[in-house]
């Protein structure tokens, strides 16, 4: 299975990116997408998921109504669309699969099989 994020970049503070997340290989029937983030000197951290269905979604406290994850399973892609960024909002973004979360969510990163190379997103003050 390979992930492949892209849509980083450099933005103004106040401004929007939306990330994507391409799924190819033998994944498992449906599965959980998540999205997380890690920045310089600081732990990877969990910033939203989504069941496989797209009915459900779930954000860190940090993004809540400024990020909103969706997915295209007839595309085998999902999204992150990234509203009114911030500075403390840099960071390497990562996609993930986990297959047995398809339904219940997770946000615990160990529990995730598959991972992108990560995107980096860069806000400027």
């Amino acid at each position: 299975v390979q992930l492949q994020a892209s849509g980083g970049g450099l933005v103004q503070a106040g401004g929007s990116l939306r990330l994507s997340c391409a799924i190819s290989g033998r994944t498992s029937r449906s599965y959980g997408v998540g999205w997380f983030r890690q920045a310089p000197g600081k732990h990877r951290e969990f910033v939203s998921t989504i069941s496989h269905s797209g009915g459900k979604t779930l954000y860190a406290d940090s993004v809540k109504g400024r990020f909103t994850t969706s997915r295209d399973n007839a595309r085998n892609t999902a999204y992150l669309q990234m509203n009114n960024l911030r500075p403390e909002d840099t960071a390497v973004y990562y996609c993930a699969v986990a297959e047995a979360y398809s339904v219940v969510l997770t946000t615990q990163a160990e529990r995730y099989n598959y991972w992108g190379q990560g995107t980096q997103v860069t806000v400027s003050s």
